[in-house]
């Protein structure tokens, strides 16, 4: 779990136990097989960076809600106060500040759970993700099936030094996705790592792998066509020669 202070951990650790068994969330991370070389998959999580990098933008969002809601709130007051309703203007503030920070404690621990709860597994054949407590979402995504993969960083993420790295398999069936989502999942996201040009790296020579084991390549006996389409063909050469 991502560090905090004694008496905030200790309370932390209280819900997280609550939540996780009420909403029956995995206290353990995902496994996958080990390899023909029997090697265990490696497990990590985003970097502590990027714990820092959620409570930035929820500070932001924060700080920008609370002034709406102030601004709001003292107009509100003060028409209250000039209009003779000074006994009730002093409830209505302290009613709007209790309410507002309702929200602002459940949405700082849903950025500490999503933290906590995004886990990441690769081996050498394949890589699982799992992330969500309300609508758990595992998605698990074979290296020979990859197309693309692409490292994004915004302006922000280079501040904390974390990276994403989207991993986009083929159409029909790179990756599955169990749990809160029904379907194929096509893309898988390892978000706010700080090596992710090493774990593209990692991944890049088993899609070499497959490109050279000819997927989608011709089958070498030089029969794309038919036996009905190369008749037709014959066909047609056959008219040319005698116009020519």
């Amino acid at each position: 779990m991502s560090p905090r202070a004694p008496a905030a951990s200790w309370v932390y650790r209280g819900i997280w136990s609550v939540l996780t068994g009420w909403f029956r969330v995995p206290t353990k991370p995902p496994s996958l097989p080990a390899d023909a070389g029997g090697r265990q998959a490696e497990h990590f999580q985003p970097a502590r960076a990027f714990l820092r990098y959620l409570k930035m933008w929820f500070w932001v969002t924060i700080v920008i809600i609370d002034l709406i809601v102030l601004v709001g709130l003292g107009v509100a007051v003060a028409e209250l106060w000039s209009n003779g309703f000074a006994w009730l203007a002093m409830p209505l503030a302290v009613l709007t500040l209790i309410v507002l920070a309702v929200p602002h404690v459940l949405f700082y621990l849903a950025v500490h759970l999503r933290y906590d709860t995004t886990h990441y597994v690769m081996s050498d054949r394949s890589l699982r993700i799992r992330r969500g407590i309300w609508s758990i979402e595992e998605t698990t995504i074979t290296f020979e099936n990859v197309q693309n993969l692409r490292v994004s960083q915004g302006p922000i993420q280079r501040l904390f030094g974390i990276a994403d790295l989207r991993v986009e398999t083929a159409g029909g069936g790179g990756g599955s996705s169990s749990g809160g989502g029904h379907g194929t999942s096509h893309r898988g996201v390892i978000e706010g790592v700080t090596n992710a040009v090493a774990l593209r790296d990692r991944i890049l020579p088993h899609l070499r792998q497959s490109a050279s084991a000819g997927l989608g390549d011709d089958d070498g006996d030089g029969t794309r066509f038919s036996p009905a389409h190369l008749a037709v063909l014959r066909e047609i050469e056959g008219v040319l020669r005698r116009l020519g």
